[in-house]
């Protein structure tokens, strides 16, 4: 092989592997998220755990927040914290009937999310991918609308 036929080849590769690098795995029916999906949203990342109590009541005002972000370049994205995959995620995430997409890979590096050891935790952020809020604890939809609106008002 030749070495521009072997440059061309490495090159092509380059491009593929970074065709992959946009995926951002699978949710909790086993669907591909790409992150073309995500890009220009505003995220609202929540990170829940089945042990987790307060979790628990905040699930449906989370499932209630993404109805209402529909149509306003914003959706709720579910990560379980102890990184659950495949059926495990999928019965996790039907055990509390959530609606919105759960991520079985934490998109943690890709936000720059810092980790946190207290649940539940949510972050929000902007359409360029950048951490706008870090909100511990319990939320409600009301209060994450009132803050998502006030950070969209600064743009």
């Amino acid at each position: 092989m030749g070495i521009r036929l072997q440059f061309m080849v490495v090159v092509l590769a380059g491009f593929m592997l970074a065709g992959c690098a946009e995926d951002m795995g699978s949710d909790q029916h086993g669907r591909k998220v790409t992150a073309e999906q995500l890009q220009g949203q505003w995220l609202v990342i929540n990170y829940w755990a089945q042990w987790c109590k307060p979790c628990r009541t905040e699930i449906p005002e989370l499932n209630l927040l993404n109805e209402q972000l529909k149509n306003r370049q914003a959706q709720v994205i579910g990560v379980n914290f102890d990184a659950l995959q495949g059926e495990p995620l999928r019965e996790a995430a039907d055990s509390f009937d959530i609606r919105f997409t759960v991520l079985a890979s934490d998109p943690a590096q890709r936000y720059g999310l810092p980790r946190n050891d207290v649940l539940p935790v949510t972050y929000i952020v902007d359409p360029k991918g950048a951490l706008r809020e870090r909100l511990v604890g319990e939320q409600t939809a009301e209060g994450l609308l009132s803050k998502l609106s006030a950070l969209q008002s600064q743009e």
